[in-house]
C-alpha cells in the first residue's frame, strides 16, 4: 500500500513535472511567436507611416513649388500689364505734348506774323494819317482859294447884273424919249455872254466843291475801316498770346506729372523688391519701358528752349520787375478805395508764382521802394499813402500764402501706396486665378494724378514779416508826428492863462471868464484842427478805419497821462478854475469824437477816464461833505487812493474860496496808503504812456473786409505794356 501510494505519488509529480515543462515550453513559444508578430505588426505600422509622412512632405513642397512658380508668374504678369499700361498713357500724352508743340509752333509763326502785319499796318495808318493830312490841308487851301474866286466872281456878276440893269433902264427912257417917228430897235447887252460864262464857271466849281466833299467822306471811312481792321488784328494776337501762355502751362503741367509718374514707378519697384524672397531674380527683371519718358521730355524741353526768342525768360521778368519798381515808385492813388499799387503788386507777383520759389530779388526790391519812399518822416500824405498800401498788400498776403509746407504729404502718400501694392498682393495669394483683373483697376494705375499743392517759401514768409514791421514803423512814425504837433499845445492847455486870473481881481469877472474861455477854446480849437487834419489825410488814403481807430485812441491815451500827470506834479493846475478851464477843452475833444464817428474814434473817449474823472473832481462843490466811499465808488472810481491824495491835498479855490475834502477823509486816506505801502504795492501815482503796437496782423484781417484786386483801374505805365496784359482781366 505504501509502495502503491509512493508510486502514484511519484508518478503524479512526474506527470505533473513534464506537463509544466510541456507547458512552459508551450507558453515561451507562445510568447516568442506573439512577439514576432507584434513586432512585425509595429514595423509594417512604422514603415506606413514613414511612408505616409515622406509623401506628405512631398506633397507639400510639390504644392509649394507649384503656388510659388504660380506667383511669381503672376507677378511677373502684373508688372508686365502694369508697365504695358503706363507706356500706353505715356505715349498718349508724348502725343498731345507734340501736338501741343506743333500748335505752339504754329502759334509762334502766326504770332510773328501777326506782328509783321500790325507793324505794317501801324506803319501804313501813319503814312495814310500823313497823307490824309496833308489832303486835307490843301484841300482846305484849295477850298478857300475856291471860295475867294467864287465871291469875286459873284461881285463881278453883280456888277454886271447892276449895268445891265442901268442900261435897260437907259434904253427905256430914250425909247420914250424918242419921238414916234423914229422905229424901236432892240437894245442887245453885250456882258450877257459873260454873265453866262461866269455862271457856269461858278456851277462847275460847285461841282468841284461837291467831289471834294465826297472824297473825305470816303477817306473817313477808309480810316476808320482801317482802325476796325487794326483793332480786330490786335484781339487775335491777344487771344494767341493768352493760348501760347496756356499751351506752356499744360505742357509744363504734363512734365511734372510723368516727373510723378516715373517717381512712383520708381517706389513700385522698390516695394517689389522689398516684398519679394527672391531679389536677386526681381533684380535682374528688365527695367519698365516708362522710363523712356525721362528723355523725352527732356527733348521737349530742349525743343521748347530753341523755339524761345532772343530775350530769354529771366530778362524778360527782369524787365517786368523793372517796369513794376518804376510803377509802383509813383502815387497810383486808389480805385474805388482800392489801392492800386498794393493790388498791381499782388497781382503781379501771383502771376509770376513769386510766392513759391526758393530765390527771388522781387522782395528786396519792393521793401526797398517803400524804405525809400517813407524816409521822409515829416510828410505825413505819403506816411498815409503807404500805410493804406502796406495794409492792403499784407491783408492779401494773409489770406492767400500758405505756411503748410508740403513736405508731410510725401510720406503720406507713399505709405497709401505701400498699402495698396500689399493688399493688391495679398489678393494675388487669396486668389492667383482671378488676380490680373482687380490689379488693373486698382489705385497702383489710376492713382497717376498730380498732387502738387502750392505753398508760402521762405522769400515770401520773409517778405510778409517785412511788410508787417514797416507797417508797425509807418503806423508809429504818424503817431508820433500827431504827438509831436500837439505836446506844445497840451502844455498851455493844462493851466488857464494868468491874464484871466488876474482879470478876475482887477475887473469883472465875466468878462475875465469869457477872455479866458476864449483862450483855452483858442489852444484846443488848435488840437482839434490838427485831429481833424490827421483824420481827414487818413481818409483820403483810405487808411482802414481799423488803424484809424488805433491812432487816435493812443493819441487819446497820450492826452489823457499828459494833462493827469501835470495836473499832479503842479499845484497851480489843481484849482476849481482851473478845472472848469479843462473841462471845457474835454468837451472840445468829446464833440470831435462825435464828430469823427465810432468808426474812426473808436474808444478815444474813454482813454481820458482820469483826466476826466479829476476834473470832475476838482470842479464839484461842498467837497468836505464827500465820503471817502462816495469819492472812490461814484466820483473817481479809476483813480488810486494815491492820487485821490495827490489831488486832494494840492486842492485850491481862487474863484469861490471853497475847501477841499474833510480832514476825516484825508486821514482814511493815509491809512490806506499806509497799508498798500505795507503790501508793497506801487505807491507811484503818475501814468505811463503805452508806445508798443495795439495790434497784430490777425486784428487787421478781422476787421478789414474782403478786397476785389480784378477791378483796380490799371496805371497808364505798365496798362500798355505786353508783359501786363494780365492785370487787363476783370471779374464779370
Amino acid at each position: 500500500m505504501r509502495r502503491e501510494a509512493a508510486a502514484v505519488k511519484i508518478q503524479k509529480n512526474v506527470r505533473r513535472h513534464k506537463a509544466r515543462e510541456s507547458y512552459l515550453l508551450l507558453q515561451a513559444a507562445t510568447v516568442t511567436l506573439q512577439t514576432g508578430l507584434r513586432a512585425m505588426s509595429a514595423r509594417k505600422e512604422f514603415r506606413f507611416r514613414k511612408e505616409t509622412k515622406a509623401a506628405v512632405h512631398i506633397q507639400a513642397r510639390w504644392r509649394c513649388h507649384r503656388d510659388y512658380s504660380h506667383y511669381k508668374n503672376m507677378q511677373r504678369a502684373v508688372l508686365t500689364y502694369q508697365c504695358a499700361w503706363r507706356q500706353r498713357l505715356a505715349r498718349r500724352e508724348l502725343r498731345n505734348l507734340k501736338m501741343a508743340a506743333r500748335e505752339t509752333g504754329a502759334l509762334k509763326e502766326a504770332k510773328d506774323k501777326l506782328e509783321k502785319r500790325v507793324e505794317e499796318l501801324t506803319w501804313r495808318l501813319g503814312l495814310e494819317k500823313r497823307l490824309r493830312t496833308d489832303l486835307e490841308e490843301a484841300k482846305t487851301q484849295e477850298i478857300a482859294k475856291l471860295q475867294e474866286t467864287l465871291h469875286d466872281l459873284q461881285l463881278q456878276v453883280e456888277e454886271a447884273k447892276t449895268m445891265a440893269t442901268k442900261e435897260r433902264e437907259a434904253a427905256r427912257k430914250a425909247i420914250e424919249e424918242a419921238p414916234p417917228v423914229i422905229k424901236e430897235t432892240p437894245v442887245l447887252v453885250e456882258d450877257t455872254e459873260k454873265v453866262n460864262s461866269l455862271t457856269a464857271e461858278v456851277d462847275q466849281l460847285k461841282a468841284l466843291l461837291q467831289t471834294e466833299r465826297q472824297a473825305r467822306e470816303t477817306a473817313k471811312k477808309e480810316h476808320a475801316e482801317a482802325e476796325r481792321r487794326n483793332e480786330e488784328l490786335m484781339k487775335k494776337f491777344e487771344g494767341a498770346e493768352k493760348k501760347i501762355e496756356q499751351l506752356q502751362d499744360t505742357a509744363q503741367r504734363l512734365e511734372e506729372k510723368a516727373t510723378n509718374m516715373e517717381s512712383e514707378n520708381k517706389v513700385l519697384r522698390q516695394q517689389a523688391v522689398a516684398i519679394s524672397p527672391t531679389a536677386k531674380a526681381l533684380a535682374a527683371y528688365p527695367k519698365s519701358p516708362f522710363q523712356d519718358v525721362t528723355p523725352i521730355s527732356l527733348n521737349l524741353k530742349e525743343l521748347e528752349a530753341e523755339e524761345k526768342p532772343q530775350k530769354s525768360l529771366n530778362e524778360k521778368q527782369q524787365e517786368n520787375q523793372d517796369l513794376l519798381i518804376k510803377c509802383v515808385s509813383q502815387d497810383l492813388g486808389f480805385s474805388s478805395g482800392r489801392a492800386i499799387a498794393a493790388c498791381v503788386i499782388y497781382r503781379c507777383l501771383l502771376h509770376w508764382r513769386s510766392f513759391e520759389v526758393e530765390r527771388t530779388g522781387v522782395f528786396d526790391r519792393i521793401i526797398q521802394t517803400i524804405g525809400s519812399a517813407i524816409e521822409v518822416q515829416d510828410n505825413n500824405d505819403k506816411l498815409a499813402y503807404w500805410l493804406s498800401n502796406s495794409s492792403t498788400l499784407l491783408l492779401l498776403l494773409q489770406r492767400t500764402l500758405k505756411t503748410t509746407g508740403a513736405a508731410g504729404l510725401t510720406p503720406q502718400r507713399r505709405r497709401s501706396t505701400a498699402a495698396s501694392f500689399g493688399r493688391v498682393f495679398s489678393g494675388i495669394r487669396a486668389s492667383p486665378q482671378s488676380a490680373a483683373r482687380p490689379f488693373l483697376g486698382s489705385r497702383l494705375i489710376g492713382g497717376l494724378g498730380d498732387l502738387r499743392q502750392v505753398e508760402a517759401k521762405y522769400p515770401a514768409l520773409l517778405f510778409k514779416q517785412q511788410l508787417t514791421a514797416f507797417l508797425e514803423k509807418i503806423y508809429g512814425m504818424i503817431r508820433d508826428n500827431l504827438k509831436k504837433e500837439i505836446s506844445p499845445l497840451l502844455g498851455l492847455c493844462i493851466q488857464a492863462p494868468r491874464t484871466s486870473r488876474a482879470s478876475l481881481i482887477k475887473g469883472s469877472r465875466s468878462q475875465a471868464n469869457a477872455l479866458a474861455q476864449q483862450t483855452l477854446i483858442a489852444h484846443w480849437q488848435s488840437i482839434v484842427k490838427i485831429l481833424t487834419n490827421y483824420l481827414n489825410v487818413l481818409k483820403a488814403n483810405y487808411v482802414p478805419s481799423f488803424l484809424i481807430s488805433k491812432v487816435f485812441t493812443q493819441i487819446f491815451s497820450f492826452i489823457n497821462v499828459q494833462l493827469f500827470n501835470s495836473l499832479l506834479l503842479r499845484r497851480e493846475c489843481c484849482s476849481f478854475s482851473n478845472g472848469e478851464y479843462v473841462k471845457a477843452g474835454l468837451a472840445e475833444l468829446e464833440q470831435w469824437c462825435i464828430y469823427a464817428t465810432e468808426e474812426y474814434a473808436g474808444s478815444s473817449w474813454e482813454e481820458l477816464k482820469h483826466i476826466r474823472q479829476a476834473v470832475g473832481f476838482l470842479v464839484i462843490h461842498q467837497k468836505p461833505k464827500k465820503t471817502l466811499k462816495e469819492i472812490t465808488n461814484d466820483l473817481c472810481p479809476v483813480l488810486s487812493i494815491q492820487q485821490l491824495y495827490r489831488i486832494s491835498t494840492m486842492y485850491w479855490d481862487d474863484k469861490y474860496g471853497t475847501h477841499t475834502v474833510s480832514s476825516e477823509v484825508i486821514s482814511s486816506m493815509r491809512i490806506m496808503m499806509t497799508e498798500d505801502s505795507n503790501n508793497a504795492v506801487s505807491s507811484s501815482f503818475l501814468l505811463d504812456d503805452d508806445s508798443s503796437i495795439p495790434f497784430s496782423v490777425d486784428d487787421i484781417s478781422k476787421s478789414m473786409t474782403e478786397i476785389e484786386v480784378t477791378d483796380v483801374d490799371m496805371p497808364p505805365l505798365i496798362r500798355e505794356n505786353s508783359g501786363f496784359t494780365f492785370l487787363h482781366q476783370r471779374k464779370d
